[in-house]
């Protein structure tokens, strides 16, 4: 990987378990001024859409503690001397629980380090963001929370399909299709099938024809357009465009990180290319390029 430093991989864990581990005591010895914790957002995917702050704050880093969702090219914008820790989730089984990433970044930074705790999306949806930022406060360590494009706002772009739009959604809604240990979250499904609105489900995949059902026997009609997208805004995206009743087997087409959105405005969803790159393709072609 760009910008990988020389420890390797099995080094660089143990010593972050250290961290995690690290037990402060107040004594006489001297301690090193305290750095800080960074809670970034690193986006959809796209590095493109990293907002400046967060490049800003990555290139100060000393540690980088990054999800597994970051890509490679935005943990090459670190500098090469910054240690990388992955914390990655996969298949519902952690490298890290949730404590042991907490204590990591306080030890860190109780050592006088710049630390970056760099997250995909943004930092307080769905990224447990919020569970870190108090365990920091807690320890007496300065937080600084950037936020990130989260993967709602990139779905919705490419697939050309806003969230919000005039005489169709009035609202919209993000929930979560997970509660804790993968069971079904306790939503307000009446609610959420009220017309009009636009509802997107993150990490909802596995559970859309459970989310089908409920919406249906709440109330929600099941021709309601509905658009999920795999891996937003990068390049291995992939889209379905269906209706609430087809949602489980457009689901059953994917299998990566992907999100579900359910609503009256998701009739203008495009399930090809890149709505941006077909309004450049079009403007190419209005000046007569090939």
């Amino acid at each position: 990987m760009a910008g990988e430093t020389r420890h390797s991989k099995a080094g660089a864990k143990t010593g972050a378990k250290a961290a995690a581990g690290l037990v402060v005591l107040d004594g006489a010895g001297a301690r090193p001024a305290a750095g800080r914790v960074w809670l970034v957002g690193a986006g959809p995917g796209d590095p493109e859409l990293l907002t400046l702050k967060a490049l800003r704050a990555l290139q100060g880093a000393q540690v980088v503690v990054h999800d597994g969702l970051v890509s490679d090219e935005i943990l090459a914008l670190a500098p090469a001397a910054a240690q990388r820790i992955s914390v990655a989730k996969r298949k519902s089984r952690h490298s890290y629980a949730q404590d042991e990433i907490n204590r990591m970044l306080v030890a860190f930074a109780l050592q006088g380090l710049e630390v970056v705790r760099l997250k995909g999306g943004d930092p307080f949806i769905f990224g447990r963001g919020g569970e870190e930022l108090e365990a920091c406060r807690e320890a007496g360590v300065e937080c600084l929370v950037v936020p990130g494009v989260t993967a709602a706002l990139a779905a919705s772009a490419g697939a050309g399909a806003p969230l919000t739009h005039r005489g169709a959604a009035q609202a919209v809604t993000f929930v979560t299709g997970h509660a804790a240990k993968g069971s079904e979250p306790d939503l307000d499904w009446e609610s959420l099938a009220r017309p009009n609105q636009t509802v997107v489900i993150y990490m909802g995949l596995s559970m859309a024809p459970e989310i089908a059902r409920r919406l249906t026997q709440a109330g929600r009609s099941p021709a309601t357009p509905a658009l999920i997208v795999e891996n937003a805004s990068r390049a291995d995206e992939r889209r379905r465009t269906t209706t609430l009743a087809g949602l489980a087997d457009a689901a059953a087409e994917l299998s990566g990180p992907a999100l579900l959105i359910v609503g009256e405005s998701m009739a203008l969803a495009r399930a090809d290319a890149p709505a941006e790159v077909e309004v450049f393709a079009a403007r190419i072609a209005e000046l007569g390029g090939k």
